[in-house]
């Protein structure tokens, strides 16, 4: 069965003549050692897929008692550590931690959730939850309830409950009717009715709400970004424009998202490891073209002058190459 986590636009691709037993073997030596060979580390885990890391993870367990995320926890530091934890993590349960780490301690990061929530598809959003509950024994519901309120509340749950329609099939009247509703509870209207728009962004299919997007411009003479711009504010508006990003263009809002992070001083490396990880099997190679477009040079050049070490040799291996 394919995986609902794996797309055709990766950059990582299953090893062939993939030995789980051999790879487990070579990463204990590589711990053990005196000293870490994180050079073997790195080749093996950055040249595996998802699913084959688990089968590498079950053998490890199994041959010597160990979890392999603790031994390389107890073994590695600082941002490369959390980079190679995170790749033999499996996916449900990496976003579901990235999630807790969002609504964790003082504040909240709210971008981090609003980019999770608006780029996973239904099924991946019932296994996030799924993976949550198992983790954390709370519902992803409650935690976001207690640490959000109003309109962003409502629409985060929204997404978070996987409700998103995922056909591809449009609906042409439909798109007219959803644009009219927009139009009517936003700009044709004294005060804004936000459930509607919670309603539609949220529920909506992307290509759906492409065709909306379209349709509001012939009714309103402006863009829907615009107008959500006018119209809203907020983490409720970041949250919106968000959707409208995703339904456009995905990877172009990922390539963002990675630009943000990289650029200026200091490095958001907690957005970083999880877009390069979690897109690395689904849609990295249009995140690097839609980065090299917009920002006139590639993903793996800024992931270069701003990484070091084996953290940089690692992320310049998922990227996968330069364009």
């Amino acid at each position: 069965m394919a995986s609902i986590w794996v797309g055709h636009r990766g950059t990582m691709h299953d090893y062939p003549g993939f030995s789980p037993s051999v790879d487990a073997e070579a990463i204990r030596k590589a711990i053990r050692g005196i000293g870490t060979d994180e050079k073997t580390l790195i080749s093996i885990l950055t040249e595996r897929t998802n699913a084959q890391r688990q089968l590498i993870v079950q053998e490890y367990q199994a041959a010597y008692g160990k979890e392999l995320k603790d031994d390389l926890k107890g073994d590695l530091s600082g941002h490369f550590k959390q980079l190679m934890v995170a790749l033999v993590t499996p996916p449900a349960v990496f976003d579901a931690k990235q999630l807790k780490k969002s609504m964790k301690g003082t504040g909240t990061s709210e971008h981090a959730l609003i980019e999770i929530l608006t780029t996973r598809t239904s099924r991946q959003m019932k296994e996030i939850s799924q993976a949550y509950y198992t983790v954390y024994k709370k519902s992803l519901g409650d935690d976001i309830s207690s640490e959000t309120s109003g309109d962003f509340r409502k629409a985060l749950l929204t997404l978070a409950d996987g409700r998103r329609d995922e056909s591809l099939k449009v609906d042409g009247l439909l798109a007219k009717k959803d644009a009219q509703i927009l139009y009517n509870a936003g700009e044709n209207k004294w005060g804004t009715d936000e459930d509607k728009f919670t309603e539609i962004l949220c529920l909506r299919s992307f290509p759906q709400l492409k065709l909306t997007f379209d349709e509001y411009r012939n009714v309103s003479q402006k863009d829907i970004e615009d107008s959500i711009k006018g119209e809203l504010s907020g983490h409720f508006e970041d949250l919106l424009l968000a959707i409208v990003h995703c339904a456009r263009n995905m990877p172009a809002f990922l390539a963002e998202r990675l630009y943000q992070a990289l650029k200026g001083a200091g490095t958001d490396e907690f957005t970083l490891n999880r877009i390069m990880v979690s897109r690395s099997e689904i849609d990295l190679l249009d995140i690097r073209a839609e980065f090299k477009k917009h920002y006139g040079y590639s993903l793996y050049s800024a992931i270069k002058s701003d990484a070091s070490g084996d953290y940089e040799i690692t992320l310049l291996k998922i990227c996968g190459g330069d364009d």
